[in-house]
């Protein structure tokens, strides 16, 4: 991945991205009242690596001025026929509400489709109301079975 979109640049995680990009999400999750857990649910994003570039997935950055602002990764899970799980979509408050959101989103799913999965499965918190908004309005259905202790809801969409 190597977009632009508005004044940002949507690319490929790199090693030295590491401490930023856990910035980013760890900074999202504390204006939220959410627990950053690098030893459990946040683990993937120290082990990007094993986590998801060795596993058949992808995790990208986004930076605006050469600082990384936002991440977005997804992940094949064991869930589902063929599916992957939409992961750490994550955007400091300043550049939400300019259509970013969505933009990965669907990049997200172009990308998921092209590796020809069949479902994507999300997990995330109701607190998050505009990540839920954005779930809900792009098609994705609510599911049972939260597995990250931090969310309460599931999310799901068939791609054909």
């Amino acid at each position: 991945m190597n977009e632009r979109y508005q004044n940002f640049t949507i690319r490929d995680w790199q090693q030295s991205d590491r401490a930023s990009a856990a910035g980013v999400i760890k900074t999202v999750l504390e204006e939220y009242g959410l627990p950053w857990q690098p030893e459990l649910a946040d683990r993937d994003v120290i082990e990007v690596e094993d986590a998801y570039l060795n596993a058949g997935g992808e995790f990208w950055v986004v930076e605006q001025d050469t600082v990384i602002v936002g991440t977005a990764a997804y992940q094949p899970i064991a869930r589902g026929k063929n599916a992957v799980e939409i992961r750490k979509m994550y955007l400091l408050p300043e550049i939400r509400s300019k259509g970013i959101g969505k933009y990965l989103l669907l990049e997200l799913e172009k990308a998921i489709a092209i590796r020809n999965y069949q479902e994507i499965w999300l997990e995330t918190v109701t607190i998050l109301k505009e990540a839920v908004k954005l779930y809900e309005r792009n098609g994705y259905e609510p599911a049972e079975g939260v597995e990250t202790a931090r969310c309460d809801l599931v999310y799901f969409k068939r791609l054909h």
